[in-house]
C-alpha cells in the first residue's frame, strides 16, 4: 500500500472565513500537512475553492450581512455539537475585525487565535503603526497624519506637509476606506506636487470619508526593493515563526496596488528581529504580515505597515518549507510550545509567468538569482497537486490574466514602481 501522505495529527476542524487567494492557501496548507477538509464560510466564493480537495464551501450569498455570517458561524459550531476543537481563522481585514467584534460570542465555540480587540485597533492602523515604530525604535518612513474626522465642518482646509516631493498617500485604516467611493479611488496614491495633495486630500474630505491617511516619503526603488515577513506569535506571547522574502513583482491594478505577484525567500536579519521586537512588545497574537522596503539610499529596512493576518501571499512561507498550518495548530490546538523557526529553503513563488517577470527585474545580477532560482521549480498557489490537472489549468489562466493587467496598468517597469 502506499505512504499515507499526510500522517495522523491532532484531532480539529478548521473553519476558514472569506474568499480568495488568501484563505484557499490557508485551506491547502492545512490539507497539504493534516489531511485536513476545511470549512469556509464566505459570501461568494472564487472557483478554485469550490472545486479544491481542500475546502467545503458554505456560500450565504453577496447580500449576506455581518449578523448573517456570524449567526452561520455560531449555528454550525452547534451543528457539530463540540465534538471536536473549532479552529477559526481569516485572511483580510475586514473579517478579521468582525471577528474581533465578535469575539466573546464566538470563543464559545471556537479557537481563536488572533490579536486582541485593542491591540487590533492599534497595530492595524498605518498611522498608529508610525507611532509604534518610533516607539520601538523601528525604521520606518518619515510619515504625517491627517485626520478626517472634521472635514465635513465648514472651514475645514487640506493641511499641508514638510515632507518633500513626490510622496506616498494611504488610509491609515484600510476598512475604514471600502465603505466610501469617489472617483480615482486607490489603495495607495503617488503624489507629484502641493497641488495633487491639496486636490486628493479635498476628494478624499467630500467622499464623507471620517478616517485618517497617512502621508508618506516616497521611499525610492522598484518593486524589488520591496520585502515581505511573515510572523506567528503564540498565547505566550513567543514568535514562533519569521520568515522573509525579497518582492520581485507587486500587482499594479488600482484596486491592488502593492500585493506581491513573485517574490524569493531570502533571509533578512536585522529586519527579522525588528519584527520580532515589536510584536512581543506589543503582546501580539495570532498570523502578522509586515511590508518592507529597503531604502537604497542607505540600505536600511523601512517598515510600512503590519497586517493583521497571514497574508494573502501566505503559500510562500509553506512553499519554503515552514507550513503555516504547525506553527497555529502547535499553539492553539495542541497547546505545544515549538522550537522558533527563522530559517527556511530558498524558493521563487509566483503568480505570473516567468517571461513576464523577467521583463521586470531589470538589474543583471537579480536577474541570475531568479533564473537560478526558477529552475528549480516555480510555486504557483492556485497550482496545488492534488488538485489536478484543472488545478494547473487555473493557475494558467491566473497567470495570462496578470498579463493582460501588467500591459495595461504597468507595462513598463520604472524606478520608482509607479
Amino acid at each position: 500500500m502506499p505512504a499515507d501522505p499526510c500522517p495522523a495529527g491532532p484531532d480539529f476542524d478548521l473553519v476558514l472565513v472569506g474568499s480568495g487567494l488568501g484563505v484557499h492557501a490557508l485551506a491547502t496548507a492545512f490539507h497539504a500537512e493534516y489531511g485536513t477538509v476545511a470549512t469556509i464560510v464566505t459570501k461568494i466564493a472564487v472557483e478554485a475553492m469550490r472545486r479544491s480537495v481542500t475546502s467545503e464551501v458554505i456560500e450565504l450569498g453577496a447580500g449576506a450581512s455581518e449578523d448573517d455570517m456570524i449567526a452561520r458561524l455560531v449555528a454550525l459550531a452547534a451543528e457539530r455539537g463540540g465534538a471536536r476543537p473549532q479552529l477559526l481563522l481569516a485572511n483580510a481585514d475586514s473579517v478579521i475585525q468582525m471577528l474581533s467584534d465578535h469575539r466573546a460570542e464566538l470563543e464559545e465555540h471556537y479557537a481563536m487565535p488572533m490579536l486582541d480587540a485593542a491591540t487590533l485597533e492599534r497595530v492595524s492602523d498605518k498611522a498608529e503603526f508610525a507611532l509604534l515604530c518610533a516607539e520601538h525604535g523601528v525604521e520606518a518612513p518619515v510619515t504625517e497624519i491627517v485626520d478626517f474626522a472634521d472635514a465635513a465642518g465648514p472651514g475645514w482646509e487640506p493641511p499641508t506637509t514638510a515632507i518633500d516631493f513626490p510622496l506616498v498617500v494611504k488610509a491609515a485604516r484600510t476598512a475604514d476606506m471600502a465603505h466610501v467611493s469617489f472617483a480615482g479611488k486607490k489603495k495607495v496614491w503617488f503624489v507629484e506636487s502641493v497641488a495633487e495633495l491639496d486636490a486628493l486630500l479635498r476628494t478624499i474630505a467630500h467622499s464623507g470619508y471620517t478616517g485618517r491617511v497617512v502621508v508618506q516619503e516616497l521611499i525610492p526603488g522598484d518593486d524589488t526593493t520591496e520585502c515581505s515577513i511573515t510572523a506567528y506569535t503564540d498565547r505566550r506571547g513567543r514568535v514562533t515563526l519569521l520568515c522573509s522574502a525579497r518582492v520581485l513583482l507587486g500587482e499594479h491594478t488600482p484596486d491592488a496596488l502593492g500585493r506581491p505577484a513573485a517574490m524569493i525567500t531570502t533571509p533578512l536579519p536585522a529586519a527579522l528581529e525588528q519584527a520580532r521586537c515589536l510584536l512581543e512588545a506589543t503582546g501580539y497574537r495570532g498570523f502578522a504580515n509586515f511590508d518592507v522596503k529597503e531604502d537604497p539610499r542607505d540600505g536600511s529596512l523601512r517598515f510600512f505597515e503590519v497586517n493583521p493576518r497571514i497574508g494573502r501571499n501566505n503559500h510562500y512561507v509553506t512553499a519554503a518549507g515552514a507550513n503555516i498550518a504547525r506553527f497555529v495548530v502547535a499553539d492553539a490546538i495542541e497547546d505545544r510550545e515549538i522550537e522558533p523557526v527563522t530559517e527556511v529553503d530558498e524558493i521563487l513563488y509566483s503568480l505570473v509567468p516567468v517571461p513576464l517577470l523577467m521583463r521586470y527585474v531589470r538589474k543583471p545580477e537579480m536577474r541570475r538569482w531568479v533564473r537560478s532560482v526558477a529552475r528549480r521549480g516555480v510555486h504557483n498557489p492556485w497550482a496545488y497537486g492534488p488538485d489536478g490537472l484543472w488545478a494547473q489549468a487555473y493557475a494558467r489562466i491566473v497567470g495570462l490574466n496578470h498579463v493582460r493587467k501588467f500591459l495595461r496598468y504597468y507595462p513598463k517597469p520604472t524606478d520608482s514602481g509607479f
